[in-house]
């Protein structure tokens, strides 16, 4: 698993905090909801990454 610490942990918490937020506000299914927040607070960085390309956009 990959450790962040420091700036660079404060940084992606701060990004899949407003991913979490994007994603409950959006108009996707509350199963893809459920989905999307698990992923991302199961895998941050990996989760934010995929939430980037392939996560609600609306």
């Amino acid at each position: 698993m990959v450790e962040v610490g420091g700036f660079f942990g404060l940084l992606l918490l701060i990004l899949v905090v407003y991913a979490i937020v994007k994603t409950v506000q959006s108009d996707a299914s509350t199963t893809g909801k459920v989905i999307w927040v698990v992923l991302l607070l199961l895998l941050p960085l990996l989760g934010f990454i995929l939430w980037l390309i392939f996560g609600p956009k609306g």
